[in-house]
């Protein structure tokens, strides 16, 4: 039953992704948007829905802490383990408005993050509004000035969709990717607990991936379909959405407390997603200036592993 759940959740996640990116460039088209921006709004919303509704849950549930844990691993996911995937499978050359604009907005919503709870542990009402408020400011902005971050190998097969369509195909593909998502952590939880593995192993591992698992399979469909700008802005805007909207509208339900059980986030984790969020700028220039190649992969990939690995030592 395990190895079903795994397979149907892959085959899922393959066709939710697909249909993500058909509705994405359809709209991009209709709205003469600059596809990274409907990465970065559209796309990350869909992929990201998942950690939402994950994040209000707990803090329901009076689990506050998860939702933290559950935004600090899928960032450290999404640039180490699926940038590094996806730049390793293709390069993407990026423009100026991915280092004046999309990654400062990153790093900006990852350090407010660390202020906001090294201290009291806590992030408060206030300054989940702060967060939220921050959302609103950045996607009007986007919508109004930003240019296109990534070069658009092949405009020529872009296809145009009617409204009704694109509309079905954002639907159906944000709830195949979380579909997708949901069968293969449920089905690789149950397996791996059927050979032994520990719960604190499974939970650093399979759900922390099971995570970004919905960024993964969208991002990697976008770059062998040649729509990078997609995929580079579905990651960035993903990390984006998950500190300034789903922290942020958690918060601003209640309090989002650290438990004294849970202090790794603040006194380790917390440290991996600013350094790895960081590290993507001077990749960007380093060895080739404006691309991500697969070394740039290789690199974050590897890093990736070595916080996997340091955390369940």
């Amino acid at each position: 039953m395990s190895i079903l759940y795994i397979i149907g959740g892959l085959i899922l996640l393959v066709l939710g992704g697909n249909w993500l990116l058909k509705a994405a460039v359809g709209l991009s088209l209709r709205l003469n948007i600059p596809k990274v921006v409907i990465g970065m709004t559209v796309v990350s919303f869909a992929t990201s829905a998942p950690e939402l509704i994950v994040s209000i849950k707990s803090a329901l549930d009076g689990a506050t802490g998860l939702a933290v844990g559950n935004v600090i691993g899928s960032n450290i996911a999404n640039i180490g383990l699926v940038l590094g995937i996806t730049v390793i499978l293709s390069s993407i050359d990026v423009e100026k408005s991915f280092y004046k604009t999309d990654w400062p907005v990153m790093m900006i919503a990852s350090i407010l993050l660390y202020v906001f709870i090294v201290n009291d542990h806590t992030i408060q009402s206030y300054e989940g509004m702060i967060l939220f408020g921050m959302l609103i400011v950045f996607l009007v902005y986007l919508l109004r000035f930003q240019k296109q971050a990534v070069v658009d190998e092949m405009p020529e097969d872009d296809e145009e969709l009617p409204l009704y369509k694109v509309v079905l195909f954002l639907a159906v593909g944000g709830f195949g990717l979380w579909a997708g998502s949901e069968l293969l952590i449920d089905g690789s939880v149950s397996l791996a607990k059927n050979m032994g593995v520990s719960d604190a192993v499974i939970g650093v591992t399979v759900v922390s991936v099971g995570t970004s698992v919905p960024e993964l399979a969208a991002s990697i469909i976008a770059v062998l379909k040649k729509e990078k700008a997609i995929s580079l802005g579905n990651l960035i805007g993903s990390n984006v959405f998950n500190i300034l909207a789903v922290l942020g509208i958690t918060a601003m339900i209640t309090p989002v407390e650290v438990k004294p059980d849970a202090l790794s986030l603040i006194n380790n984790d917390i440290y991996w997603m600013l350094a790895i969020s960081f590290a993507v700028l001077p990749l960007v220039f380093i060895p080739k200036g404006l691309r991500l190649g697969w070394r740039d992969g290789i690199l974050l990939l590897g890093a990736y592993v070595f916080f996997i690995y340091q955390t369940l030592t």
